[in-house]
């Protein structure tokens, strides 16, 4: 080799380097010139409390939708979303994969294809292969719980329209139900659940969601926009602490059970929120608030003899309890209504209220409990949650 032939290969990698560099300083413009943009990636975790219940990566393209979600409860799973849309927006196809969260291994395949007013679902599993139809709308998303990004899709959506309002049809099982979506200006939204309530939002300039807060629904989750997550490796921790015992479990299970108190039979059936780390009693339970008194499904009550709350007299029977609690106690309400969620509620129908007390538990209660229990010759009527206990006392009214 001469001597000076090193000079011209310097050059040309010096060469190489600043053709490389403008190349990629160049890439949004090519890619905007051909109708490509690069993806928008973002994160959506959910959490219970201290508790990390869902985990979103979501990678968006002009006409698809690619998502990793990982879910806690009442195990970990683990999901793979593949969307593709037409140029309105609306979803052309959906895949759903469940795989295992420690190996990677595909448990469940489901297509949803769009035919005319009605999609093609196919799901296999193994060697197991069904097929059904659904009528749904061309603007149909699913409705995944724990999942988000179909309202991320929604409120996107409703950002290019230049809607303020829309009735989203979306999908759960075999029908298809209206979640009203609306902006409140340019920064904040609300979504509505058919039957959990409404849940409040900020947005950003195209509608994504950056915070979601469902604290006066059934679920009093928060969502918030992230960093890009390892889904995948989510997984993996998530289902080890499932393994070993620490798992987040029935985000709201159901509580009660049949006892005997003073001789009469009692039956209580609730839904049973944990503590999970957050303030209670005038936070989560607002005070002043008409509260279902438990979690889900109303809160349901049965004496088979009649009972006594100061001046109400309680027929043998079922019944719904509601509450509206106060710092110093507040009122429990009987209601004749049975077999409803625990967001229906008629006053119509009330038999009466009474007046709770207050006193601290002798040590913090996670699972939300009601206790049915006899003190000094008298029945307790209990609710016990966090420090505190509201409680009534009755008498057992005998012929």
């Amino acid at each position: 080799m001469l001597p000076g032939s090193i000079v011209p290969l310097q050059g040309m990698v010096r060469m190489r380097t600043l053709l490389t560099a403008a190349l990629v300083a160049s890439l949004p413009a090519l890619l905007a010139a051909q109708g490509r943009t690069r993806p928008d990636t973002a994160s959506l975790t959910a959490r219970l409390g201290v508790d990390t219940v869902s985990v979103e990566r979501i990678i968006r393209h002009p006409s698809s939708l690619e998502a990793e979600v990982v879910t806690r409860s009442p195990r970990t799973s683990l999901q793979r979303h593949r969307a593709a849309f037409d140029a309105a927006g609306n979803l052309i196809t959906l895949i759903i994969v469940q795989v295992d969260p420690a190996s990677g291994a595909e448990l469940r395949h489901t297509s949803y294809t769009r035919h005319g007013d009605s999609l093609r679902v196919v799901t296999v599993a193994g060697a197991e292969r069904t097929e059904r139809s659904v009528a749904a709308p061309a603007e149909w998303l699913p409705f995944v719980d724990l999942v988000h990004w179909p309202f991320d899709v929604a409120l996107q959506r409703m950002r290019r329209a230049n809607r303020s309002q829309v009735d989203a049809p979306m999908l759960s099982g075999q029908r298809v139900s209206a979640f009203p979506l609306a902006f409140l200006g340019g920064d904040s939204a609300t979504v509505t659940h058919p039957t959990r309530g409404t849940m409040r939002l900020t947005v950003l300039g195209d509608g994504s969601i950056r915070t979601l807060d469902a604290g006066a629904t059934t679920r009093a989750l928060v969502v918030t926009r992230d960093r890009n997550a390892d889904v995948p490796a989510l997984a993996k921790e998530f289902a080890a602490r499932d393994a070993s015992g620490r798992g987040v479990g029935e985000l709201s299970g159901r509580g009660g059970g049949e006892s005997t108190v003073l001789g009469v039979n009692f039956t209580l059936d609730y839904g049973v929120p944990l503590k999970r780390g957050r303030a209670i009693w005038g936070s989560l339970v607002r005070y002043g608030a008409l509260w279902r008194t438990g979690a889900n499904r109303a809160t349901h009550f049965k004496t088979d003899t009649p009972l006594r709350f100061g001046e109400l007299l309680v027929p043998a029977g079922e019944y719904t309890l509601f509450s509206i609690p106060e710092a110093s106690g507040g009122v429990l309400i009987i209601n004749r209504q049975t077999g409803q969620n625990g967001q229906s509620y008629n006053q119509e129908r009330d038999l009466g209220r009474v007046t709770l007390r207050t006193r601290p538990l002798s040590a913090p209660v996670e699972a939300f409990t009601i206790r049915v229990y006899e003190e000094n010759g008298h029945g307790i009527l209990a609710l016990q949650w966090d420090t505190t206990e509201y409680f009534v006392e009755f008498a057992v009214e005998r012929p």
